[in-house]
């Protein structure tokens, strides 16, 4: 299958060039917000802010994912984006392909923390709906590593193995008399990846609904770490194209994820009680504001009516969620 879907000519020389893999993340990103406007708006909040807070992380987000692939790389010792330093923005003629997960949640995280404040949405509210829908996001995107021959795992002899051409093979398996293009077939690990984020995401948006009534502000967010960063420590075992850490056979991705894991096993026992991380102090419910109510239309010989009282925030408490 073609990478891309059509290229356009611009004034100038310059291709403008639109490719599956930048549909696929913006489907992904669009799937996800979707889905996030329903857990907001069921946790009693107004889920429409979502597309607010989807044009504020988008940008960011797409920002620190290319910069996170491309420091990457240079871990891995590809000079490219050193010799060719124009090609980290080259987007005019689909020069833009890497990006990279923890870059995306690092910079769109830290968008959103000000799109919270500003807008006065309660911070727990917005991580425990969005979270478990970045795993949505991503793994819809993974048909695209498809599409570019990327993302696989090493050599196998499983039925559900992949054949890569010779022009997309990492140069450990170049070598063709060893590895014959016919006959090789690699794991694919983007499959794998994306398999885990739905399961993942289900079970999360699966207990946050089944236990709405009991699950308290935080939890589902810690549950995110744990089972994002565990999963991304698996996948990093069957990814033989990321940079390693010195001599070690651990991966930078793979380090960065188990300490996700461990953050999230630490948020979660803080938040259950356990132990206590700093001056950290939970609340028992989400705050929130309740949406405004629409006045009635003016008469003539209607009397005039009193000043409505301000409007104060409300706790909502996890019983009074409604089950879905």
């Amino acid at each position: 299958m073609d990478p891309v879907i059509f290229s356009i000519k611009l004034l100038g020389g310059l291709t403008l060039t639109l490719r599956w893999y930048g549909v696929l993340v913006m489907g992904g990103a669009v799937v996800g917000a979707w889905v996030a406007e329903k857990e907001i708006t069921r946790r009693g909040a107004k889920g429409e802010l979502v597309w607010d807070a989807l044009v504020w992380a988008l940008i960011p987000g797409i920002i620190g994912a290319r910069l996170w692939y491309v420091v990457n790389s240079l871990l891995g010792g590809n000079r490219s984006f050193i010799e060719d330093p124009i090609s980290i923005i080259r987007f005019w003629d689909g020069g833009i392909q890497g990006l990279h997960f923890f870059g995306g949640l690092l910079f769109g995280a830290i968008s959103l923390f000000y799109f919270a404040r500003k807008n006065n949405l309660d911070l727990w509210l917005l991580l425990d709906a969005v979270a478990p829908v970045t795993l949505i996001g991503q793994a819809v995107a993974r048909p695209a590593n498809f599409i570019n021959q990327e993302l696989y795992g090493p050599p196998t002899t499983l039925p559900w193995g992949i054949s890569i051409d010779a022009f997309h093979r990492l140069p450990m398996y170049a070598d063709l008399s060893k590895y014959p293009v016919e006959t090789t077939r690699f794991h694919p690990t983007f499959a794998y990846e994306m398999i885990w984020n739905f399961l993942a995401a289900a079970l999360l948006i699966w207990l946050a609904r089944r236990y709405a009534d009991r699950i308290k502000p935080g939890t589902i967010f810690g549950g995110w770490l744990v089972l994002a960063g565990v999963g991304r420590v698996l996948i990093e075992l069957f990814r033989p194209d990321q940079p390693k850490i010195g001599d070690t056979a651990i991966s930078y991705s793979a380090l960065v994820s188990a300490l996700m894991a461990v953050a999230g096993v630490l948020l979660l026992l803080s938040r259950f009680g356990k132990i206590q991380l700093g001056s950290l102090r939970w609340p028992e419910a989400y705050q929130v504001q309740p949406a405004a109510v629409e006045a009635a239309p003016k008469s003539a010989s209607a009397p005039k009516a009193e000043a409505a009282p301000q409007k104060k925030t409300r706790r909502i408490r996890p019983s009074d969620l409604k089950k879905k």
